[in-house]
This record gives C-alpha cells, structure tokens and sequence, in this order.
C-alpha cells in the first residue's frame, strides 16, 4: 500500500495486478471499501492492550519433542526411510522428459 490509513483505487489495481485478479470498474469500489474496513478492523485490534496476554500455544509446545503424547496426540519419530523409486514413477507418469514431470501450461500472462 502507499503507507497511508486509506487504500485507494490504485491500492486496489495493484493489488489486483499482484494476484493476478481481472476486476471490472464496478468491482474496484467494493473492494476498496472492504480492504478500507479489515484495515480499519486490524486498526482496531491493535488499539487493544495485549500485555498480560499470554501467548498462544505453538505445536511443538503443547505436545513437546518426538513422540511424546500430550492431551491424547502422539507425533510420530522421525525415521529416514527409503523413497519411492524414481524410475518407476516417471514409468508410471503420463508425460516426462525422463527426469520431471511434463505438465500443461495453466497461467498465462
């Protein structure tokens, strides 16, 4: 954005240029106004005081390290097995080049 509270139409293009989105003129007000209120809303959230908040629980804090079982979840060791076969997948794939796959072209720009 251009460091200002508003988000404008200009915002909204290049926004839409980022995410590759198409917006018709009729779309870029809405959106401007609904990028205008979730900034507003996150204005909002950071007016809040947070200081004796504890922070959330990540993962690997509520279950620890390794396989160890907390509140009835295990997470599996973390063993090196052997890998699926290169040759046999790309002998089963529809189209390679012999070392990737080929795919068809799905973006165009």
């Amino acid at each position: 954005m251009n460091g200002q509270s508003e988000v404008t139409i200009e915002d909204v293009r290049r926004v839409a240029e980022l995410a590759n989105l198409e917006l018709t003129q009729e779309e870029e007000p809405r959106l401007q106004r609904d990028l205008n209120a979730i900034l507003g809303y996150v204005a909002q959230l950071n007016e809040l005081d947070t200081t004796d908040v504890p922070p959330m629980a990540q993962v690997g804090e509520v279950l620890k390290t390794g396989p160890v079982q907390a509140q009835g979840e295990m997470l599996r060791s973390d063993i090196v097995q052997p890998c699926v076969d290169r040759a046999e997948v790309m002998a089963a794939a529809p189209e390679t080049d012999g070392r990737f796959f080929k795919v068809p072209k799905v973006i165009e720009r």
